[in-house]
């Protein structure tokens, strides 16, 4: 009887072993496949991946491009500033100077050998934003420098206003998205730094191009000027689920800047 077991379990390893082997290749073929359309330029093949299946997937974790090659290298750095007003003890209000959350984070990364992933969320925040801020026509950049932090309809009033313009292409939707995301971090920066007195904030999101190519040899060239987004100061966003005490740990443990609990 234990013979006949021990010949029967014999013969149901090589199934086990060759279901687990062509599951583990179709995977790695759906992988491959995924990443080829990825990075391969946009078509029309990208529709086999269902919805946004295929960014989904893709992001964060395996995402690549080919920005960084020839002919379209990476050519500009992104900043992105933080300052916020703080309730004093004798319950006034101070605004803080700027802090340049783009540099604390990539303060995670800077000769370290395996960096993490979350050192550039700043620098994407501030593309992101940046990009959305570029599309809208200039009524709608005009409001957008203005103050809106009074209330818990700030961002109402602000949509409506945005929308008493003219926008022909649609991109009041994005930028409100964009803002939406920078405002959250932004809240999340100040709060890391200056602690739950921060009673509002406001951010200044940037690009500054390089040296041109073509000056490279220059030895007086200089870098172009920075481009920014200049927007006014915005009430507090707390997104669901989030945790600024998470966020405070990892954003303080940079060299770069000086928390709250270390002041």
């Amino acid at each position: 009887m234990d013979a006949d077991k021990t010949e029967t379990t014999a013969a149901r390893r090589p199934v086990v072993k060759r279901t687990l082997m062509v599951v583990a290749m179709l995977i790695t073929a759906l992988h491959l496949f995924a990443s080829f359309l990825w990075i391969a330029p946009s078509s029309t093949m990208r529709q086999v991946f269902p919805g946004n299946l295929l960014s989904e997937y893709m992001i964060p974790l395996w995402g690549q491009s080919w920005s960084v090659f020839a002919p379209e290298p990476i050519n500009g750095d992104y900043y992105f500033d933080v300052r916020a007003v703080v309730k004093t003890a004798d319950g006034g209000e101070e605004v803080t100077d700027w802090v340049r959350a783009t540099d604390v984070e990539l303060g995670h990364s800077s000769y370290k050998l395996f960096p993490p992933r979350s050192a550039g969320l700043g620098v994407g925040v501030a593309s992101d934003i940046k990009g959305s801020w570029e599309d809208l026509p200039n009524d709608q950049k005009a409001i957008v420098k203005l103050d809106y932090f009074k209330g818990d309809d700030s961002v109402d009033r602000l949509t409506n206003k945005l929308e008493e313009y003219d926008d022909p292409d649609g991109t009041v939707d994005d930028y409100l998205d964009s803002e939406h995301l920078a405002t959250a971090y932004a809240t999340q920066v100040a709060k890391a730094i200056w602690g739950e007195d921060v009673q509002r904030v406001q951010y200044q999101a940037a690009r500054q191009n390089v040296v041109p190519f073509a000056q490279r040899n220059d030895a007086g060239a200089e870098r172009p000027n920075i481009q920014p987004v200049p927007v006014g100061w915005r009430a507090l966003v707390t997104e669901p689920h989030q945790s600024d005490e998470e966020f405070a740990e990892y954003f303080c443990a940079s060299d770069k800047v000086r928390c709250a609990d270390e002041q």
